[in-house]
């Protein structure tokens, strides 16, 4: 394949030379001893990507496919589900939720904003506690960072029984985060954000508390059951046939993230976004996060100010790297640059400087 557009889009990112040759290697069987040690390995590896010694595992899916399991595998048919929403992955989560059966709520804020955790402890007091309280840590489509930690210290206080499940496709490997520290119950990514990979896996950690509450929930579906899918793939013994190419990727990438070193990552994120920011408003546009504190560090959400976005995305694949136009009710009004995973600072400024 020749040149190919360099993709600052908030998923799928790009993905580096090294790690695209690991995926053209010959294949080998699933339960092939040298791959059943691989799939041990790559467990391994993603405990300390969570920050957990908890329970990890990984499978063949998108991450749609693993907020699906938290509701089949956490939450009892009709049970009460909270939803802290911000935008459009918030809501999806909402809405799957209905369709298996459950019974969401919303606690919805207007796009851009981020929730209050004091907003949040006066709804769990004035309200039947629920089963588990879902927040989309980092919302890709406004660029908004949660302050989870704070959000989960107000649940564990107020709603003690309630499991915390996180969407963290677009921090985990990007933003800080701590599972154990910060008492999560289920968290789940896909490859194709901040681990700079091809889309085709999800990578999820469970607490304790959570598979127990799972073996007392029937029906929890077959391929994505939870307490066995965990016990498994630990064990090597993947269910299904899993994308062997991309878990060896995986396995690379890991390995890279851990040479680099997590908390390094998290930083070079900030000044990625920082160097974005001040680009945006020497332009004339501005952050669409007005709290400085809400943006996030991994999809910098940038308010077009109505200039011609058309335009800018044009500008930019001249010069060979792929723009964000804006998405869902923001398409056309903001655009976002994804500069998550293994972007560095040299090639952030080299599409910066295509963007006249």
């Amino acid at each position: 394949m020749g040149n190919h557009p360099v993709l600052f889009i908030p998923g799928p990112t790009e993905v580096d030379e090294e790690l695209r040759q690991i995926m053209a290697m010959p294949l080998l069987g699933h339960r092939d001893p040298k791959f059943v040690a691989t799939v041990q390995d790559v467990c391994q590896k993603l405990k300390p990507l969570f920050l957990t010694e908890q329970n990890v595992a990984f499978e063949t899916c998108a991450g749609t496919a693993l907020m699906e399991a938290s509701m089949r595998n956490l939450v009892d048919r009709g049970g009460r589900t909270l939803h802290l929403v911000g935008g459009a992955f918030g809501k999806r989560w909402a809405k799957i939720s209905s369709a298996c059966g459950r019974s969401p709520e919303v606690m919805e804020v207007p796009l851009g904003q981020a929730h209050s955790p004091d907003a949040l402890a006066a709804r769990l007091q004035q309200s039947e506690q629920p089963e588990v309280v879902c927040i989309t840590h980092n919302e890709t489509s406004t660029g908004v960072i949660q302050p989870l930690q704070a959000l989960a210290a107000v649940i564990h206080e107020h709603a003690p029984q309630a499991l915390l499940l996180i969407d963290v496709v677009t921090s985990l490997a990007g933003a800080e985060l701590r599972f154990d520290d910060w008492g999560l119950d289920y968290a789940f990514a896909g490859t194709q954000k901040c681990l700079a990979l091809p889309p085709g896996l999800g990578v999820y950690a469970v607490s304790n508390r959570a598979l127990a509450r799972a073996e007392k929930i029937e029906e929890r579906g077959f391929l994505l059951d939870l307490p066995k899918s965990v016990k498994d793939t630990n064990a090597g013994k993947t269910l299904a046939t899993p994308c062997i190419p991309l878990v060896y990727a995986l396995q690379r990438q890991l390995e890279r993230i851990q040479a680099e070193g997590l908390e390094n990552r998290w930083q070079r994120n900030l000044e990625l976004q920082a160097r974005t920011f001040a680009w945006a408003e020497s332009k004339g546009f501005q952050p669409f996060v007005v709290d400085s504190a809400a943006r996030s560090p991994t999809v910098s959400c940038i308010d077009a100010r109505g200039q011609d976005v058309e335009a800018l995305a044009k500008q930019a694949a001249a010069s060979g790297f792929k723009m964000d136009k804006g998405y869902g009710d923001l398409k056309g009004k903001a655009f976002r640059i994804g500069h998550m995973g293994d972007h560095t600072m040299a090639r952030l400024e080299a599409l910066l400087s295509a963007l006249k």
